[in-house]
């Protein structure tokens, strides 16, 4: 993979701490990489249900600066489109926390952008083959001048350019905030299971399953899939009617985790 520069927000107490991870070409450079082999089923991995969900409690500040350079963080991603080259990150931020404060997955269908809102659903078309695929944005950068999305290693992988690093694609924004800041799934259609984390200790998984328990948020499962080195998901459901997925979101939201994925089964 060509050398990916990819920097940061993360929480700190009450404070956003800038964390420079570079790529090969960089003074503090470290090597990213995707797997030897993709594994087994990775082209099989459902893509994220666009649905409007409240902003991340951590990076989405007005602005900031990286680089020397200020990005302006935007009030909605509605109506947003752009081209330009997508990178991808992998193997050495797989389990560190993303800028939203979630932890990166390297197979699940995510991206990281400079200026949308966290969470967003974006459709990156790679226009050298035509492949399309949603993606929830839910970390920052790249910050390269020629770079505009960086996006998780499945989904550069399903997109078709894993290998050769970088392809031109058009971003479009599925998603913006609605009015009230909360979320709007819009007809719920056959059993649904809402993703709230990924780990790579099994222990971490199942402690928050634990958690979810104590507070009467069930069924709750930890999924290991086969050929996923160390990803425990922990998903709860499945859930069979809008008004279950919407209960089931306010107590997690009580809970404290707000940066949750649809998975339809």
């Amino acid at each position: 993979m060509k050398g990916v520069i990819h920097r940061r927000l993360l929480p700190t107490g009450g404070l956003m701490l800038l964390l420079v991870l570079a790529g090969a070409c960089a003074p503090f450079d470290v090597q990213d990489s995707g797997p030897r082999t993709p594994p087994a089923g990775l082209d099989r991995i459902p893509e994220p249900t666009p649905r409007e969900e409240p902003r991340s409690r951590y990076g989405n500040p007005d602005s900031y600066e990286v680089f020397g350079r200020t990005y302006h963080v935007m009030d909605s991603a509605r109506g947003y489109e752009e081209e330009g080259i997508a990178s991808w990150y992998g193997k050495k931020f797989h389990g560190e926390r993303t800028s939203s404060g979630e932890e990166y997955d390297m197979y699940a269908l995510t991206a990281a952008h400079t200026r949308l809102p966290l969470p967003t659903y974006v459709r990156v078309t790679n226009l050298e083959n035509d492949r399309s695929l949603v993606v929830r944005v839910n970390d920052r950068g790249p910050f390269a001048h020629d770079r505009l999305i960086d996006l998780s290693y499945a989904a550069a992988h399903r997109l078709g350019f894993a290998d050769q690093g970088t392809a031109r694609v058009r971003v479009e924004a599925l998603t913006g905030q609605n009015e009230s800041g909360g979320p709007s799934l819009g007809p719920i259609e056959g059993p649904v299971r809402i993703q709230v984390g990924a780990f790579r200790d099994r222990d971490n998984a199942l402690a928050l399953k634990r958690r979810l328990e104590s507070r009467d948020i069930r069924p709750v499962r930890v999924e290991s899939e086969r050929g996923r080195r160390g990803v425990h998901r922990v998903r709860v459901g499945p859930l069979d009617s809008q008004d279950r997925v919407e209960t089931i979101l306010g107590r997690l939201r009580d809970a404290g985790i707000q940066d949750t994925s649809l998975v339809r089964d």
